[in-house]
Parts: structure tokens; C-alpha cells; sequence
């Protein structure tokens, strides 16, 4: 019950947010919720090595993210490799040196992983608002087949060591209905989109996000912790919501960007 309340609870509000919400609305949204994914994933990394500080007091990486998401995006490269270069500096003040590469990768990654795929959120819906309401929800709509399919046919494991609860016969139920819902909406929002390129789209924006939902999985079993947080009932934290957003958006972003695929 807390999960489907927390859901019609976020769904309207997640819609609103990226499709009508004003630029200054959305971007002070967008950060709020990098922040908070970063702040949960330096948590899993503190559980991970526990013999190191509480990664997420350093306070550098918070700063760093905000700066990601607001520079004018010619400047992020250079920036998050100035970013590498403090952390790994900033690192040597610890007395134990074994938490040197440990402390220097987590809060890199973190910020890579987090705030550089919500930078691409903000590009994408600059290009418009409906690529992103695809590229962020294009998952969480096979989310019930494969949860339905899994538990009730699922005879194959995926990834027993990563996600016991995951089957191959869930995975592809969730790449069929997302393949389908997703192509439906490219159809009527984006006419101009080829049927064959927007199969392609969905299937590699769905297989993205299922590596992503893998990943993070798997840095929390690493760390032994079930949920990333608990700010979300019935869902974990921010990061369990939107794990599989943070891989699906950077490839759809790319896609479209790159001009790959003539979209």
C-alpha cells in the first residue's frame, strides 16, 4: 500500500515537472533530487568500506554536483576533471592512506554517475520536454510485466549473485511492454521518428536502464544494504527509483544529440 501511495504521490508530480514545470522550477527540482541520489549512493559507498570515513560529510562532492548541473555544458568536462583532481588531493589528508582511491573513486563516480546523467536530463529536455518524459519513463513502464511475468513464470535466473529476484522471462517481458508503450508514444509525439529506429530507441533505452537497475543492485549487495534509503516509502530512496533512469537518459540523450539514429 505505502508503494502505490507514494506512487500516484510522484507520478503527477514527476509529469508536471517535466513536461510543464518552468525552466527555473524544474532545474531547483533537478537538483534537490541529485542531491539527494548522491547523498544515498555516498551512503552505500560508506557501508561498502566502512573502515573509511563517512564519505557523506564531504561536503566537496555536494558543491561539485550542484556546479555540474548549472555551467554551461562546454565547461563540464574540464570541470569534473578539475573535481578528480581536488578529490584525489583532498584525499591525502586522511591518516589512513588505504581510503586514498577508495574515498578519490567513489565521490568521481558518484558524481559522474549522478549528477552527469541528470546534466543530460537537463539537456534533453531542452531539446524537448517529451524526449525526456521517454527517456526517464521508458523502464518504469515495463516495471509491472516484468514483476508480473517474473513472479508468476520466471523459471530463469538473470543474475541470482546480483538480483536473486530477477528471470530472463521478466527481463523480456519488461523490454516487450516498455518496446511497445514506448513506441506508441514516439508515434503520436514524434511522428517524424521511423517505426524501425523507434523500435531500436526503445530497446536500447530499455536494455540501458536494466543494466542500470543491475548496477546499482549490485553496489548495494556489494555494501549489504537493501535499499539506498528510506526516504520513499515503500520504494527505498530516491536512487531504487530512479537507478534505471540514470543509464536510460544519458543513451537516449546521445542518440538523439549525436544524430546516430535520424531521429
Amino acid at each position: 500500500m505505502k508503494r502505490l501511495i507514494t506512487g500516484l504521490l510522484l507520478t503527477p508530480f514527476f509529469f508536471y515537472i517535466v513536461c510543464f514545470a518552468p525552466q527555473q522550477v524544474f532545474q531547483a527540482t533537478l537538483v534537490v533530487v541529485a542531491l539527494l541520489c548522491y547523498y544515498e549512493f555516498l551512503g552505500i559507498s560508506s557501508a561498502t568500506f566502512p573502515q573509511y570515513e563517512n564519505l557523506t560529510r564531504t561536503f566537496t562532492g555536494y558543491v561539485a554536483g550542484v556546479i555540474v548541473l548549472l555551467i554551461p555544458l562546454g565547461q563540464v568536462g574540464v570541470f569534473v576533471l578539475l573535481f578528480a583532481l581536488l578529490a584525489f588531493a583532498l584525499s591525502l589528508r586522511h591518516g589512513n592512506l588505504g581510503g586514498v582511491l577508495p574515498i578519490t573513486a567513489c565521490s568521481v563516480l558518484g558524481l559522474i554517475y549522478v549528477f552527469g546523467s541528470w546534466r543530460c536530463a537537463v539537456e534533453l529536455r531542452a531539446i524537448s520536454p517529451w524526449w525526456l518524459l521517454f527517456a526517464a519513463a521508458i523502464n518504469w513502464f515495463g516495471d509491472s510485466a516484468a514483476y508480473y511475468v517474473g513472479k508468476n513464470f520466471g523459471r530463469h535466473k538473470l543474475s541470482p549473485t546480483i538480483s536473486p529476484g530477477k528471470t530472463w522471462e521478466g527481463t523480456t517481458a519488461s523490454l516487450v511492454f516498455s518496446g511497445v508503450s514506448g513506441v506508441i508514444f514516439l508515434h503520436f509525439m514524434f511522428p517524424g521518428v521511423p517505426a524501425w529506429e523507434a523500435v531500436l530507441l526503445c530497446v536500447i533505452a530499455n536494455a540501458a536502464g536494466q543494466v542500470g537497475d543491475l548496477c546499482e543492485s549490485a553496489i548495494k549487495r556489494g555494501a549489504g544494504v537493501k535499499d539506498s534509503s528510506n526516504l520513499l516509502p515503500g520504494h527505498g530512496g530516491w536512487l531504487d527509483r530512479v537507478d534505471s533512469s540514470l543509464f536510460s537518459i544519458p543513451v537516449v540523450y546521445w542518440l538523439v544529440k549525436s544524430g546516430w539514429l535520424q531521429l
